[in-house]
């Protein structure tokens, strides 16, 4: 029986944030050994990073197609790669290792247009392959616990959510003279048509639903702009009519100055609300109908299982960013083992977000353009 996979990067090389959290995420449970990859465009570069981080020199590849192609020949070829990447090249990329016979774990957003998401979704099933996007966020330990609250009725059936995501690296970026992030994040051409909606209003989308099961029915976006004449969005407001009546609010904006990454989440049931702040992941405030306000910590006896068991350290020792990461990690390597060696699934379910949800929230930002550009009017998903 196989314990552990093999997986590549595209992506991730020159010192990426995100690519070391995918990297970190997925062989922090010791589940995953990056075999493979083509890290940057840089060709020394490239070279230099894939032997830092232990790849064999014949497995770093100058371009991901042929990764894909010499991958896929091998016996012992990669079982997903990551793909951490700008935006425009999700989709070919992605498409290239699904056509080859190879997992993916794909960065948000999983494309730019909805109809290559769905030929993406689809080709997935038709090979009988898996698909991650990577939504953060709903992976740290005590939102698994938020989760189980809202299942199991404690809170009461939701009547509303209100979610904001302000931060602001794009103003400080725009105003220094260093070749940064806001570079390629800006241009229309790698990022699609959507700035920060696409970038962080989305893992709003996804958090939101992965907490309550709520799915949209229409949003009605209003878009703000800095400097005034960018050609994308840096603020987004966002009014959201969920499938049963619930109304929602999102605020997300990159330029918003003094916020680090200031991600806020409030439900509120007929019989209690839960508020959760990134600032303090490992918390919830859970609030019940005339009673007292109560504090959640992760990694507490009185928690589900299914959240204990996303903990790896003590109550009290915080744990962060990576450890959401490796989360979704775990639960996507253990559903690729539980197919390799054709057992059961050790539990229930895999809580990750599968290419349905990175379908959805393609829906999700398209439909918060559109809604800007008709005059800031309801649109359905």
């Amino acid at each position: 029986m196989e314990k552990k996979l093999r997986f590549g990067m595209v992506g991730g090389g020159n010192g990426g944030n995100i690519g070391n959290s995918h990297r970190r995420g997925a062989a922090m449970d010791n589940l995953a050994v990056l075999s493979a990859g083509c890290f940057t465009r840089n060709a020394k570069c490239n070279q230099e990073d894939g032997v830092f981080w232990g790849v064999e020199p014949e497995r770093i590849y100058g371009s991901y197609q042929e990764m894909a192609e010499k991958e896929a020949a091998r016996t012992d070829g990669i079982d997903f790669v990551s793909v951490v990447t700008p935006n425009a090249t999700h989709y070919e990329i992605t498409k290239c290792f699904l056509e080859h016979g190879i997992n993916v774990v794909c960065e948000k957003p999983f494309t730019l247009e909805v109809s290559q998401a769905e030929e993406l979704q689809a080709l997935a099933v038709k090979k009988g392959l898996e698909v991650c996007v990577t939504y953060t966020y709903a992976h740290y330990p005590i939102m698994r616990e938020c989760r189980k609250l809202i299942e199991t009725g404690v809170i009461g059936r939701v009547i509303d959510v209100v979610a904001e995501y302000p931060q602001d690296w794009m103003i400080l970026g725009l105003n220094s003279e260093e070749d940064n992030f806001t570079a390629w994040i800006g241009d229309p051409k790698k990022s699609g048509n959507s700035n920060v909606t696409a970038a962080m209003g989305v893992h709003l989308y996804y958090l939101i639903h992965a907490m309550t099961g709520l799915k949209i029915k229409q949003v009605l976006s209003d878009f703000g702009y800095y400097p005034q004449d960018a050609p994308l969005e840096t603020t987004a407001r966002i009014l959201m009519d969920f499938n049963n009546g619930v109304h929602g609010l999102c605020w997300t904006s990159n330029v918003a100055i003094g916020h680090d990454c200031t991600i806020e989440l409030k439900i509120y049931g007929e019989k209690g609300a839960i508020q959760w702040s990134h600032e303090d992941p490992t918390h919830l405030r859970v609030s019940m109908l005339g009673g007292p306000v109560q504090i959640y910590a992760a990694n507490r006896e009185y928690l589900c299982e299914e959240s204990r068991e996303m903990s790896r350290i003590p109550a009290g020792h915080p744990e962060g960013f990576y450890e959401a990461f490796a989360n979704i990690y775990h639960e996507f390597c253990r559903h690729l083992l539980d197919k390799k060696n054709q057992c059961a699934a050790s539990r229930a379910s895999y809580f990750y977000p599968h290419a349905e949800d990175g379908v959805e929230g393609v829906r999700f930002v398209q439909a918060c353009v559109k809604s800007q550009k008709e005059g800031n009017i309801w649109i359905s998903m």
